[in-house]
């Protein structure tokens, strides 16, 4: 039975049973605001508008989402890779928010089977159950808090879903990919790579800037030239990505 089914008029209607019984199994406890979670499963292309006018759909929970979706998994890794520099913890994040692995888990979730869209099936992307995903963690975190949504989180996603010795072990070559992304799209790319002496750490520290068109876009550090510019190119090819899902 869909949880969801759509009147003429635009409006929604759900087995709301059925539909909070779907949500605690998700996060492990029981919603305390289920209209939240029902905005977080609408995507634009479905978007309600109330009697007061305003319209609802999943979009500003899924920036609140992307934003809390980053900062647990900051705090997740600072705690259990005590060892990593600031330019590996960055790198092992941008790993688990590859936009392929976050439309995976939100498929493994079944968010595709219950997310509210009017693109038909032939032109679905799975982006669409990515930013759904995202949009649930941000309804999770009004609805329960910051550690609320960090349990949720680490045990019902990362330690079912993630692989993390698979995912340490996928080489990404960000300046390769970025450089082949300026080429095809014919954009002025340039690195700017400064080389100082870090008097408290006692090394040489390389700091990278790329630029696109004149305009900085990632910016990384390392012992090397090549490592801060492969950071420099992660921070600018994870921006890149956010700005071309939306479109």
């Amino acid at each position: 039975m869909p949880l969801f089914k759509k009147r003429k008029n635009g409006t929604l209607i759900l087995d709301r049973k059925e539909f909070a019984s779907h949500i605690r199994k998700l996060l492990g406890v029981r919603s305390g605001n289920l209209p939240l979670y029902e905005m977080a499963l609408i995507h634009r292309s479905a978007t309600v508008t109330l009697p007061d006018g305003r319209r609802v759909n999943n979009e500003r929970l899924e920036f609140l989402g992307d934003s809390i979706l980053n900062s647990i998994l900051s705090d997740w890794i600072f705690e259990n890779f005590p060892d990593a520099t600031e330019g590996n913890m960055t790198k092992i994040r941008s790993k688990i928010v590859n936009r392929e692995f976050i439309n995976e888990i939100a498929i493994k979730l079944g968010i595709n089977k219950i997310l509210v869209s009017n693109i038909s099936p032939s032109n679905t992307t799975r982006n669409l159950y990515g930013n759904a995903f995202e949009a649930l963690i941000g309804a999770a975190f009004l609805d329960k808090g910051y550690q609320g949504t960090k349990k949720f989180l680490i045990n019902r996603v990362l330690k079912k879903y993630l692989e993390i010795e698979k995912i340490l072990n996928t080489d990404s070559d960000y300046k390769s990919l970025i450089l082949e992304w300026a080429q095809k799209t014919k954009q002025n790319l340039q690195f700017i790579t400064t080389e100082n002496y870090d008097n408290f750490a006692k090394k040489t520290l390389f700091t990278s800037e790329l630029l696109i068109n004149d305009v900085e876009v990632g910016r990384g550090t390392g012992t090397s030239k090549k490592e801060a510019e492969q950071e420099a190119a992660c921070m600018a090819w994870i921006k890149l990505n956010k700005i071309t899902e939306k479109h």
